[in-house]
């Protein structure tokens, strides 16, 4: 059987490069909006630590209800995107973020953190069919060879969210006061309710902005003509099912590897101002400040890999920026500091090209094989649901030392690297798949 090549991704009714620029521009906010959602949780798990008084594990609950979603939603999202389409499932999936956006006001109201919880997996439920529809639609709306370099830049304003959210979660969200649970337990109960509620009711402003943002953009998206992308492949052969797909190779280490590098990422961002409060000292303003910086590296890091693209192969990029995040791990795990905190933010640079690098490795020369391969890769980020949740586990056994967690993305790199490596080659299926 002839194997498909990306080069076989052909787009219909639309003639010439400029007419796809206002689609690209629109999907290119997408990628901005669920990386407001992503980092805003980084900012969520140190802050509903406090207004819930809940322990690591318990905050890293966090993460598990947004990737969780993920896993759950993505056969959906696949069939609603083979049935309906890029635009409609983009569509439904803005308005499905918006309605777990609002649902913050509820749960802060009733300073209930299971509300809280359902809240943010309606959003992730929402993220999904973004991501499901918006990933492979940047990678195929244009020239074939240059998908890696286009979904790497939608990616970098995915990554530009990075340097925003933390500044939001800083202004509206943290407070800046904490206290221990010795000094809350000697509280009157009447304080110690009003300082919960104090602490709860500070998300709602942020998220009642955001839900209404997606609604204005899903209201603009219903009047905008999208072209619809029809794959082909060269044999003619039809795409297979959601489970056959997998008989490509490249495709199956893909979605292993973008488990662990989901996994990584949320670890270290999740993580992020606990450990520069604990490994460098800092207040906790001053590590939403860090994390803000982190968001900037991670943004440059888009970019500069982005550009890198015109001149290295993309999984030698991926196999060095791999290594280099296991070495920088090691430094934020041993080291004491500010070179904690300068270690994660390099950890940001070179981590922020492995997703859309990842993605597009994963999907090339799928053919029609494209949208459920897409599904796939949109389900193993429910590695951000399970690393963090093992990585708060880890922390609580070891007394609430943050750096020992660090232990988990640490591995998470080794198989990012194996995938760089030899993974990412596309191996012809059997005949008879």
């Amino acid at each position: 059987m002839k194997h498909a090549e990306l080069t076989d991704i052909q787009p219909v009714a639309v003639h010439g490069r400029a007419k796809y620029l206002l689609p690209f521009t629109l999907v290119i906010c997408l990628f901005f909006l669920w990386g407001m959602a992503h980092n805003l949780d980084s900012v969520l798990i140190p802050h509903l630590k406090k207004a819930c008084n809940l322990n690591n594990t318990q905050s890293a609950l966090i993460d598990t209800a947004v990737f969780a979603a993920y896993f759950l939603m993505a056969i959906p999202a696949g069939m609603i995107l083979k049935r309906w389409g890029y635009k409609t499932s983009m569509i439904a999936g803005l308005l499905v973020f918006a309605l777990g956006a609002f649902l913050f006001v509820p749960a802060a109201n009733g300073l209930s953190y299971l509300l809280f919880l359902v809240a943010l997996f309606v959003i992730g439920c929402g993220l999904t069919l973004l991501e499901t529809s918006a990933n492979p639609y940047a990678a195929v709306l244009g020239p074939p060879e240059q998908a890696t370099s286009r979904l790497n830049l939608a990616a970098s304003f995915n990554g530009l969210a990075s340097v925003v959210a933390p500044v939001v979660g800083s202004l509206f969200i943290l407070s800046g006061t904490a206290h221990s649970q010795e000094a809350l337990a000697a509280m009157p109960e009447a304080e110690r309710t009003a300082y919960f509620m104090s602490e709860a009711a500070s998300v709602k402003l942020p998220y009642i902005v955001l839900g209404s943002v997606l609604l204005t953009i899903a209201i603009v998206f219903s009047f905008i003509r999208f072209p619809e992308i029809r794959t082909k492949n060269k044999d003619g052969i039809a795409g297979s099912g959601f489970f056959n797909v997998l008989r490509h190779r490249h495709l199956r280490w893909a979605v292993v590897a973008q488990f662990f590098y989901v996994g990584a990422q949320v670890c270290v961002t999740s993580f992020f101002i606990r450990m520069a409060q604990q490994g460098a000292g800092l207040d906790e303003k001053s590590a939403a400040y860090y994390l803000g910086i982190y968001g900037a590296l991670f943004t440059a890091g888009r970019f500069a890999g982005t550009a890198l693209l015109q001149f290295v192969r993309s999984n030698q990029l991926l196999a060095i920026y791999a290594l280099i995040s296991l070495l920088l791990c090691a430094i934020a795990i041993f080291s004491q500091g500010l070179i904690v905190i300068y270690a994660l933010g390099a950890i940001g640079f070179f981590m922020s090209v492995m997703f859309p690098t990842i993605f597009a490795l994963g999907i090339a020369g799928l053919g029609d094989d494209t949208k459920p391969g897409s599904s796939w890769l949109i389900m193993s980020i429910v590695g951000g649901a399970i690393l963090p949740l093992a990585m708060g586990t880890l922390i609580d056994l070891n007394g609430d030392r943050i750096q020992a967690g660090y232990f988990i993305p640490a591995v998470c790199f080794i198989f990012v690297f194996l995938f760089a490596l030899r993974g990412y080659k596309i191996v012809k299926p059997p005949v008879n798949a």
